[in-house]
């Protein structure tokens, strides 16, 4: 067995263990009060349509039975302020009507307050019912368990 072979299997055993202990360790938490949660992050701004509205599809598809919690900085930013441009791609429809139908759905969508301040932006120029993302909202959010999604 060659050294690569040996170091490669072995980073995989440890791997492998690490997540079976993992798995075995205790939060102090009830699993059966605890529902999965996706955290959708949207980095891609009004220049990558397919991404953004990917991110939204995916957000709208498992808040039907799921805790979501969206989430724009880099240039997603630009995607949730009053004047972004409404981007549309089929199938998978408007950025606009889905923003809003995430916002009935009470699914909270929150904006990078860095990315913001970097874009020359504030918190007033964000989209009604847009909210500036604060550390704890996420903590909130998570409780423990979190599936996150990358757009």
């Amino acid at each position: 067995m060659s050294k690569r072979d040996f170091i490669v299997r072995w980073t995989a055993g440890l791997m492998l263990s690490v997540l079976l202990l993992g798995g075995c360790a205790s939060t102090g938490q009830s699993n059966s009060s605890v529902q999965d949660g996706v955290f959708v992050h949207i980095k891609s701004g009004p220049d990558q349509a397919h991404s953004v509205l990917m991110g939204l599809r995916m957000a709208q598809m498992m808040s039907a039975d799921r805790d979501v919690l969206v989430y724009f900085d880099v240039d997603g930013i630009e995607v949730v302020l009053k004047d972004a441009p409404d981007l549309q791609m089929a199938p998978l429809g408007s950025s606009q009507a889905m923003l809003k139908d995430l916002l009935t759905r009470r699914v909270p969508v929150y904006a990078c307050p860095g990315c913001l301040k970097a874009a020359g932006k504030t918190p007033e120029q964000l989209a009604p019912g847009v909210q500036v993302a604060q550390k704890e909202a996420f903590f909130r959010f998570t409780q423990g368990r979190i599936l996150t999604l990358d757009y």
